[in-house]
């Protein structure tokens, strides 16, 4: 049974690690203090039992610690408060080091008679009008292995006893009993009466099977089936694991209030939103625009015609003007103009949607906190963008057939210069009225510099028009795929920035709910 506690107490502390910054404090703080509570417990050992004795001013505590001690050891009197501080009485040699652990100063040993490793406590009333009783009291309580709750016939039903105590207390059934004290006040009909109308407290404090036993310090009826409980559970040695189990419960039980339900998760139509919005803030349809222009661009000059194709050399490279390099260099800036406050604005919105989204159907604080999370990074999207822009594949490379249309451009070039230089040559011969000396080939009647010319600049201007078309594919091609690589940058820092940190919180509560439960198996 120890090892499942030790089990169920290291899934306490992880819970408790978990929640840390996420739950409440005190219910965080509780359950680390349960863990650190029953770790050093259970390092003092099973041998002894810890059994106090708590209740209301003039119940007759030490009047009961006094006859199962056999002694004279606890102050008994009418002023109120009789017991100040704690005191313990000791059955075997075992119980020292607990006490030290209680931090009881009044201990005494009591000689062998059937309740070996018992240590039994006389505390101070938990109702007492001095604070420092009443918290001396709570604090043992807290650190006993089983506690008895002594009333008397007018006491039995108040309502700090029931509300503060019983009420609140009802997960440690295991580790509690009652005992109607001063039954010698009443007769054998009113001492059943009691008896019955004390269950049906218990019953109503979530207690129904709680041992109560009917007892009178003074005339000590009752008094041996009194020692005879003490003395199995004394001889069971599992009051304190019943205790910490208990402890472990009810500490467990707030962090589990927040495990109810189940988070819808990622919808499709928010992942949509939340990449487009982030596409548009990093500039990716100006960076698709520009791929598709630099193609164009490159295209033109190297397959355009060539009496005009060097006027393009004046409107510069769209994507060197951008500082966007071909090759992927997350590392480099660009010169893309940052996210509007408009865009920024979108961004955080399509976040929140999509935490707002994942998280429904959880309790609080979870929408909170995966919310939370999805907008976390906001101050690092304008530059974890652009970094993306710049690790993204924008390569425009050169097909093979721009230096076959080149070279054929040239060649054309050479043609057309070839005829207008023949031209030119044959009128300055008119000019010089000599043009008979130099014969004029001609071909369908039409002269070959004629031919030269014209034809020269009709391929060309076909050839350039034929690669403009073909540039046209090319270019939307290029852009297709520089788009594809842009969203894969894009689709890294959502996941980085947004997705991932509304992953890694639902995968906390997920990792804590699971913890949770393992404690309170």
């Amino acid at each position: 049974m120890s090892g499942k506690l030790d089990q169920r107490l290291a899934a306490l502390r992880e819970a408790a690690d978990l929640a840390s910054g996420r739950l409440d404090a005190g219910d965080v703080d509780a359950a680390r203090s349960v863990v650190a509570r029953a770790g050093a417990r259970l390092g003092l050992g099973l041998e002894s039992t810890v059994v106090a004795l708590a209740g209301p001013t003039g119940v007759g505590k030490s009047q009961l610690f006094n006859v199962l001690t056999g002694t004279d050891l606890a102050a008994v009197g009418r002023r109120r408060p009789t017991t100040a501080v704690g005191q313990a009485a000791s059955w075997g040699d075992g119980g020292d080091a607990l006490l030290d652990w209680l931090e009881i100063r009044r201990r005494h040993r009591v000689g062998e008679d059937g309740l070996r490793g018992l240590v039994l406590l006389d505390l101070p009333d938990f109702d007492s009008i001095e604070t420092s009783h009443r918290l001396e009291a709570e604090r043992v309580v807290g650190l006993s292995d089983l506690v008895l709750w002594v009333v008397e016939p007018q006491k039995y039903a108040d309502a700090s006893l029931h509300d503060r105590y019983l009420g609140p207390l009802a997960t440690h059934a295991a580790a509690m009993g009652v005992v109607l004290n001063q039954a010698d006040l009443l007769g054998a009909d009113d001492v059943e009466a009691w008896r019955t109308d004390m269950e049906r407290l218990l019953e109503r404090d979530g207690l129904p099977r709680l041992p109560l036993v009917v007892v009178s310090a003074r005339s000590g009826d009752g008094i041996p089936e009194l020692r005879r409980l003490l003395a199995e559970r004394v001889a069971a040695r599992d009051a304190a694991l019943a205790k910490l189990a208990a402890d472990v419960e009810q500490a467990a039980e707030p962090l589990a209030a927040s495990c109810e339900g189940s988070a819808r998760g990622f919808g499709a139509e928010d992942s949509r939103r939340l990449q487009e919005a982030l596409e548009e803030a990093a500039g990716v349809p100006t960076v698709v625009r520009a791929v598709r222009a630099a193609h164009l661009r490159r295209g033109v000059l190297a397959t355009g015609w060539p009496p005009v194709r060097w006027l393009r050399r004046f409107r510069p490279d769209p994507l060197r003007r951008l500082r966007l390099s071909e090759s992927p260099e997350p590392r480099t800036s660009t010169s893309m103009p940052p996210p509007t406050d408009v865009q920024r604005a979108q961004v955080a919105s399509a976040a929140r949607r999509l935490a707002d989204g994942a998280a429904e159907g959880l309790m609080p604080p979870w929408p909170r906190l995966v919310r939370a999370a999805a907008v976390a990074a906001d101050e690092q999207v304008a530059d974890r963008l652009d970094r993306a822009m710049a690790g993204a594949d924008l390569r425009v490379s050169r097909p093979r057939w721009w230096r076959v249309a080149g070279w054929l451009q040239s060649v054309l070039a050479i043609a057309l210069a070839a005829g207008a230089a023949w031209l030119a040559a044959l009128a300055l011969l008119g000019w010089l009225r000599i043009e008979d000396v130099v014969p004029l080939p001609e071909v369908a009647e039409v002269p070959i510099p004629t031919w030269l010319l014209l034809g020269g600049a009709a391929a060309g201007l076909l050839l350039a028009f034929l690669a403009r078309l073909m540039n046209g594919v090319g270019a939307s091609r290029r852009a297709r795929r520089a788009a594809r690589s842009l969203r894969e940058q894009v689709e890294a820092v959502a996941q980085e920035l947004v997705t991932g940190p509304v992953e890694r919180e639902l995968d906390v509560r997920e990792r804590l709910c699971s913890a949770v439960e393992s404690a309170r198996s």
